[in-house]
């Protein structure tokens, strides 16, 4: 069966300008502020949704194998031409019952976005914005980026045929992930700044030169993301958790999966929304001083500083577009430490999932949500994680060895996670030494 796609047009968040294409930095030209891309009167019969996407599971064609393209009725219009895709969403919602009993709660879910093609959620974003760049006949691709934009925008752009420009802030990224990046073929900048510093020099350029722009502010980009929440609500049977909780850096990723739920919620694809929380690093938590000291009404950059290094951003670009998913599905902004993301990590690990540190902002969160009373014991909660566990295998390992925090203000706060530290036992080649350290560990 198919399904007319809907008409789709941008819009300004601010002042509602509606124009009929986007500048190269995505921004209003009458007020400056960012674009997204509505519907206007799109009109379809839920059950019918719902059949047809379930029906494209068993595909074989292209777009059907897609977690993204899969939901393309509510996609602005991209020919199939154009569409580059890696098969990304399809990610597993796991539960995770050591971290529900730690949290205080009967069950708990983690809808792991770190399983798409470069291991990380940005690739929902990237297959449909690399389709518009692709469209728009670009030759370049550019994007200021922490890591994991990088990795995706990198591999998007070779399937797709395009070049691709990388900025990175010096000695502040995982090699991990920029490796990928490298491997991927981009044409990779270290600059001496910090990401925040990466943007500024990104929307000059792209003002100058024909590179098409591939961070969160690019509207494109924040459709394709939203498709995690649909393929969430189809794994729920569409049935909607209670609280939805998300990392919150740059920002898009809440602002994504925000919109998608408004947008069931008006398709009557669901019959309530959830609680939308977001959860900051201490060390970078521009959005949450927004909200809890200033109502919302302003958003104070700062210098980020946080060995969660996804979400190391001090001025996030859709900090107004969060704050509206926020207010509109009644959820809560919260912060957590460098400390209590690190147990956080490592109790998700022993559930056998593992993820990177930003994505443990999440459980972290939840633990003070719960405490507060916020999130009830009985209610259902999905943790959005947002990487993959090898996205920063050095944070791991030097956590586990015990000198994560050596050195640092929080070394003396770190003493509190030694329990869940799992260090190499060295010993000599001897089975009897083996023998001894398994029988003390069964005890």
């Amino acid at each position: 069966m198919t399904i007319a796609q809907a008409t789709s047009r941008l819009r300004c968040i601010a002042c509602g300008a509606t124009p009929a294409s986007a500048a190269q930095d995505f921004r209003c030209i009458q007020c400056g502020d960012l674009l997204e891309l509505v519907f206007p009167g799109w009109t379809f019969d839920p059950a019918t949704l719902k059949s047809v996407w379930l029906t494209r599971k068993t595909s074989s064609h292209k777009l059907d194998q897609s977690g993204v393209w899969r939901f393309r009725e509510l996609l602005p219009h991209i020919p199939e031409e154009h569409a580059i895709t890696l098969r990304e969403g399809n990610t597993p919602l796991y539960h995770l019952p050591r971290c529900a009993r730690i949290a205080g709660l009967d069950t708990l879910h983690a809808k792991h976005q770190g399983m798409n093609p470069t291991a990380s959620f940005k690739d929902t974003g990237m297959t449909f914005a690399a389709s518009s760049a692709h469209q728009g006949g670009f030759r370049w691709v550019a994007c200021a980026s922490t890591g994991n934009t990088s990795a995706s925008m990198a591999a998007y752009a070779a399937r797709g045929n395009m070049h691709s420009l990388v900025l990175i802030p010096e000695g502040k990224i995982s090699w991990g992930k920029l490796s990928q990046s490298l491997d991927y073929g981009a044409l990779t900048c270290q600059l001496r700044t910090d990401f925040d510093g990466c943007v500024r020099i990104l929307n000059e350029l792209v003002r100058r030169k024909p590179v098409y722009l591939l961070n969160s502010v690019n509207p494109y980009r924040i459709e394709g993301q939203k498709t995690a929440a649909v393929e969430l609500m189809e794994q729920l049977n569409w049935e909607p958790p209670d609280h939805i909780i998300v990392p919150g850096g740059n920002l898009g990723n809440s602002s994504a999966i925000g919109k998608a739920l408004l947008e069931m919620l008006e398709l009557k694809l669901i019959s309530r929304l959830p609680k939308l929380s977001i959860i900051q690093a201490q060390g970078a938590n521009p959005f949450y001083r927004s909200v809890r000291e200033f109502g919302g009404k302003k958003l104070d950059p700062m210098t980020a500083d946080t060995q969660a290094t996804a979400i190391r951003i001090g001025n996030p670009a859709s900090w107004k577009k969060a704050l509206r998913v926020l207010q509109a599905t009644g959820g809560e902004v919260e912060q957590v430490t460098e400390v209590e993301i690190a147990a956080a990590k490592a109790e998700i690990g022993a559930d056998g999932i593992g993820c990177e540190p930003a994505s443990a902002v999440t459980l972290a969160g939840l633990k003070k949500l719960r405490k507060q009373g916020f999130v009830k014991p009985g209610e259902a909660v999905v943790l959005i994680l947002t990487g993959h566990l090898l996205k920063d295998p050095d944070f791991t390992i030097k956590f586990h060895r015990g000198d994560l925090f050596a050195g640092t203000p929080h070394e003396k706060q770190a003493v509190q996670t030694s329990h869940l530290q799992r260090a190499p036992v060295v010993l000599d080649a001897d089975l009897g030494a083996v023998i001894a350290v398994l029988d003390a560990a069964e005890k």
